[in-house]
């Protein structure tokens, strides 16, 4: 029988709770509630109380309600949610988690959700649904449903959306202990790959390749959100390899773009000793919005509006020059085999010859600072075309298919190295 941990307060969502509770062993499922409620006014019991919610973030549920502190409370319960989930996920008593509530119970649950592997059934019912949902969502696969109504009481209508979240959540478990989630191919290695708009050859011809060669590509877009959720599939065990083509994000993070995927970008893959194949794509631009958005100090820098909503800042020689000596930073502290790719004949589409974003001399600062500072066990390929050229993508895809086949010999269409 799969079990789904539902996770609420029971001080103000109780027969809300239970209304779900009761569908779900309904539809077959095993339910172990968590209670992150603080006022102790429970109607009935759950399988994990909110004193030991509490105790498992640090805190006394008792001292939390009697100090009124809203805000330390809900990090105390958040903390013990997280504690709490995580650990049932590790000794096999989680198979799907489902919350409820408005922004305080969607936030409470949030964290541990995103804690969890992609691919463990997530569901938040909130009304938070219909706004913002990046602080809840992040970068797993929580998905969100709205209510309509608030979640305040039982009536024809939310019981219907909450027996809807019920169903969804018995199927979704139902089908993940089954094996039926599982798509045929599930078996091919799985590589990550970074692309932007103008590293899209590049990044399209290494994924064929590596798809010929018998891997299973993951394209994120370098937008942030996209550097960051790769970061977290590296984390979570799911890649063999990473083929990092596109490194944009590290340019908005370090002179304030608007698509920062934030300082732990290109680390989960050496941390874990994940083969890797980096280049230096997009790393001759910055984003942000439209034109009228960009901050005043950057006016008059090169600009090219990429589109409507998005203008791009050429990077100066200087931070060129600041990002060769992080990117090499961040590759020497890789634990794994490491090689990265040089274009000298431009990082990008528009760092070409007759490119909007085309300058030489930046593009050697960024070179010459990452070749200073890179340690002598990082390989380097230097080729003198640009990135989009035919045989630039393809050649990554062949070099990390031979780092993944000597780091641990894997069966793919080119065979079982080793």
């Amino acid at each position: 029988m799969s079990t789904v941990v539902l996770v609420g307060t029971l001080d103000t969502k109780g027969p809300e709770l239970d209304f779900v509770r009761r569908r779900l062993a309904d539809l077959g499922a095993e339910v172990l509630v968590v209670d992150a409620g603080v006022m102790g006014h429970e109607a009935w019991r759950a399988d994990i109380g909110a004193d030991e919610v509490a105790e498992a973030g640090g805190a006394s549920r008792a001292a939390l309600a009697a100090a009124g502190d809203r805000s330390a409370a809900m990090a105390a319960m958040r903390a013990g949610v997280l504690a709490v989930v995580t650990e049932l996920h590790r000794t096999g008593r989680l198979d799907g988690i489902l919350a409820i509530g408005g922004s305080g119970g969607a936030s409470l649950a949030a964290p541990a959700m995103q804690a969890l592997p992609v691919g463990v059934p997530k569901l938040i019912v909130s009304t938070m649904a219909a706004g913002d949902t990046r602080p809840y969502v992040g970068e797993s696969d929580v998905a969100m449903l709205y209510p309509v109504v608030d979640i305040a009481g039982l009536n024809r209508l939310s019981r219907q959306v909450l027996g809807n979240a019920a169903a969804a959540m018995a199927g979704m478990v139902n089908a993940a202990t089954s094996g039926l989630a599982a798509a045929p191919g599930d078996e091919r290695p799985l590589i990550g790959a970074t692309m932007f708009g103008v590293t899209t050859p590049c990044v399209t011809a290494a994924r064929e390749r590596l798809e010929a060669l018998g891997y299973e590509v993951l394209v994120f877009h370098a937008t942030g959100t996209g550097g960051r959720a790769m970061e977290g599939l590296i984390r979570s065990g799911f890649l063999a390899g990473v083929l990092d083509a596109t490194t944009t994000e590290l340019a908005d993070e370090l002179v304030g773009g608007v698509l920062s995927a934030g300082p732990d970008r290109l680390t989960a893959a050496g941390e874990l000793g994940i083969p890797q194949v980096v280049s230096l794509g997009a790393l001759d631009m910055v984003n942000f919005g439209p034109r009228d958005s960009v901050p005043a100090q950057f006016r008059g820098r090169r600009l090219y509006e990429h589109n409507a909503t998005v203008t791009l800042m050429r990077t100066s020689l200087d931070e060129c020059r600041e990002l060769g000596r992080v990117l090499a930073s961040k590759l020497n502290a890789a634990t794994g085999p490491v090689s990265v790719f040089i274009p000298r004949g431009g990082v990008s589409m528009i760092d070409v010859p007759g490119g909007a974003f085309h300058d030489p001399a930046a593009d050697t600062a960024l070179f010459d600072a990452l070749l200073a500072g890179l340690d002598a066990r990082v390989e380097v390929v230097d080729l003198p075309v640009d990135i989009n050229e035919p045989s630039f993508g393809p050649a990554m895809a062949d070099r990390l298919h031979a780092l993944v086949q000597a780091r641990q010999p894997v069966t793919t269409a080119a065979g079982t190295a080793g």
